[in-house]
């Protein structure tokens, strides 16, 4: 039997009703819908043991995050190429997949826009099949939203009834055994806190309303447990408290080590988000790198070369990056004519400086008047167009 190769899942076909007819296109897929094809693929590649409840092996878990780099060769012939989806340490991933193997809590930290909620959302999709049981944390994040609440019309209809409860995404995890996600957890009030201590630790909610009924209390079932996202940088309206500190495996999501990966990684969400218009993605490499490289300089607070460089207090992360390269690829199919991106670039770097502190643009300005121009001095003609534009940056 020949062998065929299977293409990696990319941009989703469009999804059709029982009856044949398109659904709704969405801006962005969850992960269990856009890779669903590697996702099945997986599922069969790797026949290990797996822990209770899970869909793929903690083996293929990582390989779904991390891209297998070679044709994988499953039964039936079939072969396919798992792509990339996170840059990180893979140690870190493995890391990870074992705390979740363990039915233990998860803490993703890091700077904001070093991608934790999306691979919190792959490991969710790979490990139970999806994403989408997810608590957003606010000041405003209240316990029902981490237990239950109630239909309040079939409550005063019926009373209290297992008909009337409305679970949340956290008591639906536990009752399928699936990966719930609390986004931003340090932004909850203590009190919110206190309650995922009390499921972390007891892997039970009660319903008092219900007592007497089968139905009082809601236990894990195999496969349960809960990843949380944290900024370093923004600590959020409570610190964790330190019982609810014991209950995760924290793991420190970074920013990405090297220019070229950053660049690489940069080049295909923006062009993804070009795509997704239907829009030619006309961003140079020139430019792309040279996005990065201030990216990288200001958030590092020293340049490539090893020029000291004033730190703006906004966060210059990665995904600002994307957002910037998808606004310089849009304003290339949208208002064509020759324009040079180059000099599109200090525009919308000040855009993401300014957003937090005022004194950010003269930090920028510094950056200009500092590594720029010395770029520019040393003959690098793009980083030379940058420089022509710096009276740009004293709007």
């Amino acid at each position: 039997m020949t062998t065929s190769e299977i293409r990696p899942s990319g941009p989703a076909e469009p999804r059709m009703t029982t009856k044949g007819e398109p659904l709704t296109a969405r801006q962005v897929d969850p992960p269990e819908f856009a890779y669903r094809d590697e996702l099945d693929f997986l599922a069969a590649y790797d026949s290990g043991p797996r822990p209770p409840g899970w869909r793929l092996t903690p083996r293929a878990v990582v390989t779904f995050v991390m891209g297998s780099g070679e044709p994988l060769a499953a039964g039936k012939g079939q072969r396919m190429t798992i792509s990339p989806k996170f840059v990180g340490e893979r140690a870190m991933v493995e890391r990870a997949v074992v705390t979740l193997a363990g039915e233990r809590g998860l803490l993703l930290v890091g700077e904001p826009g070093t991608a934790k909620s999306m691979l919190s959302e792959l490991l969710s999709a790979a490990v139970s099949g999806s994403s989408q049981l997810v608590v957003q944390g606010t000041a405003g994040t209240t316990e029902d939203q981490l237990r239950y609440g109630w239909n309040y019309a079939l409550l005063l209809a019926e009373g209290p009834s297992p008909r009337a409860l409305v679970p949340s995404p956290v008591l639906t995890a536990m009752r399928t055994g699936a990966v719930a996600r609390v986004e931003e957890v340090t932004r909850c009030l203590p009190e919110v806190q206190d309650a995922l201590v009390s499921i972390l630790s007891d892997r039970r909610i009660a319903v008092p309303e219900l007592s007497g009924s089968d139905d009082s209390t809601v236990h894990a079932v195999p496969g349960f447990t809960v990843i949380a996202t944290a900024n370093l940088r923004d600590r959020g309206v409570s610190e964790m408290s330190a019982a609810l500190k014991r209950r995760f495996n924290f793991e420190v999501v970074g920013p990405i080590a090297d220019l070229a990966t950053e660049t690489e990684l940069v080049r295909r969400q923006s062009k993804a988000a070009l795509g997704r218009v239907n829009a030619e993605y006309t961003v140079d490499d020139a430019v792309l790198e040279a996005l990065v490289t201030a990216f990288r300089d200001l958030r590092n607070g020293v340049s490539e070369e090893g020029w000291t460089v004033d730190r703006p207090a906004t966060v210059m992360s990665t995904a600002e990056a994307v957002s910037v390269a998808t606004s310089l690829g849009l304003s290339g199919a949208y208002f064509p004519g020759g324009r040079d991106m180059a000099a599109l670039l200090p525009g919308h770097l000040l855009g993401v400086v300014r957003k937090d502190d005022p004194a950010d643009q003269a930090r920028l300005l510094g950056y200009w008047d500092g590594a720029v121009r010395r770029r520019a001095e040393s003959g690098a003609a793009l980083w030379r167009t940058l420089w022509d534009h710096r009276d740009d940056l004293s709007q």
